[in-house]
């Protein structure tokens, strides 16, 4: 069984350096020079890093059948060659949003806000995953989307993230954080 569990280490090291990270709505987070992303569960080390959030691959959790197969056939995979930038998007949802039961947020998420059907057009250009960790303890985020591209998509990708924050799915968003990295590996000294 494959390890489902990452790390979004932030702080000095890293393959890729930020170029932006800003606060949506919410709280942001601690300013960082770089991330690294590890299939593994790391605790920070004070040293060497500022924060690290954690998630874990899972099932979809909204996606009808249909949709699955639309979104396999299309979705690239992560760490194509020519997709040097990248989006991390840590997302929390409110309370109202979580006691709504599933049917009910899958009503909001797609009849109402057409999340997977606006994400389809997109589809090869982004590179796209959900990590979950909600039903982790003490992390202080609900999901954590991370996206690649290249910078020739970098004008689309600006546009799918406008359509998402206007949909009525956003009211339920508490905490975004917009983090965007170039990817740039580290010379080692």
């Amino acid at each position: 069984m494959s390890n489902k569990m990452y790390s979004f280490i932030g702080g000095y090291n890293g393959s890729w350096k930020v170029v932006s990270i800003n606060s949506v709505t919410g709280n942001g987070l601690e300013p960082i020079d770089r991330l690294e992303i590890v299939n593994e569960f790391i605790m920070p080390s004070k040293a060497e890093t500022k924060w690290v959030l954690h998630g874990v691959t899972s099932n979809l959790w909204y996606t009808t059948r249909q949709e699955k197969e639309k979104l396999d056939a299309k979705s690239p995979p992560l760490g194509r060659e020519g997709d040097t930038c990248a989006a991390l998007i840590p997302i929390k949802k409110s309370e109202a949003w979580w006691e709504l039961a599933q049917d009910e947020r899958r009503a909001i998420l797609e009849a109402q806000s057409e999340h997977i059907t606006i994400g389809l057009r997109y589809l090869p250009a982004i590179a796209r995953q959900l990590y979950h960790s909600h039903d982790l303890v003490g992390e202080p985020f609900d999901f954590l989307t991370w996206f690649e591209y290249s910078p020739a998509h970098s004008e689309e990708f600006e546009e799918l993230v406008s359509i998402l924050r206007e949909s009525p799915e956003w009211k339920y968003v508490v905490r975004e954080v917009d983090i965007r990295l170039v990817l740039d590996k580290p010379s080692i000294n």
